[in-house]
């Protein structure tokens, strides 16, 4: 047989266009149902929260029997924040969005006098920073509940004055100032990370609610002139610097987290070294269990386990940004956006200073790393996100004709109140101008007036009464 017969005999071209094609048909109409969000928005729920429980177990155990500890400690601590996580979770997936809209504002309230509070005697030094409130065995960080406050309340009260955000200082007031009197407070606990994602919320609220361009350009000369201020006003952060620019100029120092991450990442290869089989977790790399554990990830799990890792968190962005189009509601469309670019963003930045391209800042791998009130306040956050999926047009329909469905029957969900916008206002009547005190006009002669502007036929049967009345008075004066 040739060559040529063999090219014959391969299946052609269009049987495989029409496989595509026919893949592709289902699953745009998979994704075309009322409740595909719902559901994606789930299944990445479900997925990240059994990755990071395997991963904290398995990066924490040897560090804790090190130290003479059990090897579940950690676990056990952020097995329990999952499950308050969880609880809260289906709280906030049935409370209405309408309250959660009003009760932002109490919500910011107290997260800023909790910011402020935290800098007193009440609050505890962790990690070089005084940001941590600890009852007992519990301790948790203001500034996370700070961030998702800002969120809601910031869009709360842009969508309020929609109407009015042409002029700046509708645009700007209250929210930039209450964010700049928060990032002040955050900055003197210290906590550039906490700090940098407010930024994140910040300039997500401002963007979606279609700020101009320039503001965003006088923003990024702010945050580049702050951050140059910060790095060079303590040493630590300078360090930091200096370290991403040069990792090797003090590889057993600053440079020890970044060569070693590296390290991790290049030991793991394509498929990993197996799952509880990576050395960098065995006190060669610090914080392995929160800041780094993505090289944990690489190590154990691969390039595939970072590729699933990307593809969750990528996966994520698109399911949050399409619930926010495919709703009605103006709060519910900022708050969706703005929440997703907030954990797409964070994720982002962890994985990013784990290889190198960014400075080391201490932000957390959301829903992964471990920390109490991180991974508390990612559930919430979530829990928000679903319940606007179930808040869309086609899905309050859905729910409210045909049911619950297989999911919502298992939790018992509420059908969603349908969208109703806010009433017109009516125009209101001018009042009456004043009454001038000035002398009135004499009276105006209205036959006169009017004989000015009649037709010719007029002016000429005014003149023939004019001549008779005339030859009447003549003749009664004989």
């Amino acid at each position: 047989m040739t060559a040529v017969d063999r090219v014959v005999e391969r299946p052609p071209k269009p049987a495989r266009a029409k496989r595509a094609v026919a893949v592709r048909s289902t699953l745009t109409a998979w994704l075309s149902r009322p409740l595909a969000d719902f559901h994606l928005l789930l299944a990445i729920f479900g997925l990240l929260t059994a990755l990071g429980l395997i991963m904290v177990l398995s990066a924490s155990a040897p560090g804790e029997v090190a130290e003479g500890a059990s090897a579940y400690s950690v676990f056990q601590k952020q097995l329990l924040y999952v499950a308050v996580g969880a609880v809260l979770f289906l709280i906030v997936l049935r409370i209405p969005l309408r309250t959660v809209r009003y009760g932002s504002t109490m919500a910011m309230l107290v997260c800023v006098i909790l910011l402020g509070l935290v800098l007193t005697p009440l609050g505890t030094v962790a990690g070089g920073a005084q940001s941590w409130f600890t009852v007992g065995p519990v301790s948790f960080q203001p500034i996370e509940a700070a961030k998702l406050a800002l969120a809601l309340w910031g869009a709360h009260v842009l969508v309020t004055k929609r109407a009015l955000l042409n002029q700046y200082r509708h645009l700007l007031v209250p929210v930039v100032p209450v964010a700049l009197v928060v990032f002040a407070l955050v900055m003197l606990q210290p906590d550039l990370g906490g700090t940098i994602t407010l930024g994140v919320v910040l300039v997500s609220l401002l963007w979606f609610v279609g700020a101009p361009m320039r503001l965003f350009g006088v923003i990024a000369i702010g945050a580049v002139s702050g951050a140059v201020v910060l790095a060079i006003g303590a040493t630590y952060r300078l360090q930091r610097v200096l370290t991403y620019l040069d990792p090797d100029k003090d590889p057993t120092g600053a440079g020890l987290q970044a060569r070693q991450a590296l390290f991790a990442l290049a030991e793991g290869g394509f498929f990993g070294k197996g799952l509880t089989n990576g050395s960098s977790k065995w006190r060669y790399l610090p914080n392995v269990h929160s800041d780094f554990i993505f090289a944990v990830i690489g190590e154990e799990l691969g390039f595939i386990g970072c590729l699933l890792v990307l593809g969750l968190f990528g996966l994520l962005a698109v399911v949050g940004l399409r619930i926010a189009a495919r709703n009605t509601d103006p709060w519910i469309r900022m708050v969706s956006a703005t929440l997703t670019v907030w954990l797409v963003a964070q994720a982002a930045i962890n994985i990013g200073y784990v290889v190198q391209l960014l400075p080391v800042t201490g932000i957390t791998l959301p829903m992964i790393s471990s920390g109490g009130t991180s991974i508390v306040t990612t559930m919430v956050v979530f829990g928000i996100l679903a319940n606007c999926a179930r808040h869309e047009p086609e899905a309050v329909s859905a729910l409210r004709s045909i049911g619950p469905g297989r999911v919502g029957g298992i939790l018992r969900l509420p059908a969603p109140e349908a969208y109703k916008p806010p009433p017109k206002r009516k125009p209101v009547r001018p009042s009456t101008p004043p009454r001038s005190r000035k002398a009135a006009p004499p009276p105006v002669d209205e036959r006169r007036m009017a004989g000015r502007h009649a037709p010719p036929s007029e002016y000429r049967r005014r003149d023939s009464r004019r001549a008779t009345q005339d030859r009447s008075r003549r003749r009664d004066g004989r």
